[in-house]
């Protein structure tokens, strides 16, 4: 399978403090990639780099071949295909859910209203969140908010989704009504990169799963080996700490 995103020697730094070290990972079509590690180790920036709301200090990152941290990338064009889901959901609260989910079908693919509102509506259906479609963003609990938000991302249809930790905002009893959308877009084949504190996700439905510390990739394969017999002793030491719990 040929790959859709290569992170290469990437760095990221701000000012004197290197967030990023030389992360180098693949991504291949269908691919759902977890990434684990304890808060602060980079995760979240590495994903802002790779949808390029931060600009990386050095290193390459690919898109089908072609390095998208170049100075003549439309970075619009580019996030439409590599999309993200943010841990805040980050709708806008001055439209109501299907506003929210045509906009961005107008603005950057050039849809018409009424494609973008027949396919804003086919993945708000998808989500389970069809009927809320005249609902404004406080009028959603926040587990509705982020299938929204999901909802909207796949409006785009984008070749790659981007996950930053999308339950970590979310009420305990909430959490399974996102993880299961995200469990069905996996099953049918979406190309996804997941940063996440949710181990059984990572270990159930990943096909590929990367540990970061401390701005580095200390361990990543299948979550047959990290979770079943990781090699690296911080590896170990943070699966012991998470499995506990």
């Amino acid at each position: 399978m040929s790959a859709i995103l290569e992170i290469r020697h990437l760095s990221k730094a701000f000012g004197t403090n290197k967030v990023l070290k030389d992360i180098d990972f693949t991504v291949r079509s269908g691919d759902v990639t977890s990434i684990i590690g304890a808060s602060g180790s980079g995760k979240s920036t590495l994903l802002r780099c790779i949808n390029f709301l931060e600009t990386p200090t050095s290193g390459e990152i690919l898109f089908h071949g072609e390095d998208i941290t170049g100075k003549n990338v439309n970075a619009s064009a580019y996030r439409a295909k590599v999309g993200m889901v943010f841990q805040s959901f980050n709708l806008f609260n001055n439209m109501n859910v299907l506003g929210n989910c045509v906009i961005g079908q107008t603005k950057v693919l050039k849809k018409s209203p009424e494609e973008a509102r027949e396919n804003a509506l086919k993945y708000l259906d998808k989500v389970g969140m069809a009927p809320y479609i005249n609902a404004k963003p406080r009028q959603l609990s926040g587990g509705q908010k982020q299938r929204v938000a999901i909802a909207r991302a796949l409006a785009m249809e984008p070749e790659v989704l981007l996950f930053d930790e999308p339950t970590s905002s979310l009420d305990p009893e909430l959490v399974g009504e996102v993880l299961d959308v995200m469990k069905t877009l996996a099953s049918e084949g979406m190309t996804m990169i997941v940063v996440t504190h949710e181990m059984d996700f990572a270990r159930d439905i990943s096909s590929h799963v990367v540990f970061m510390e401390d701005g580095v990739i200390c361990e990543e394969g299948s979550p047959a080996d990290i979770f079943g017999n990781p090699k690296n002793a911080r590896t170990k030491e943070f699966l012991a700490r998470f499995m506990s719990r």
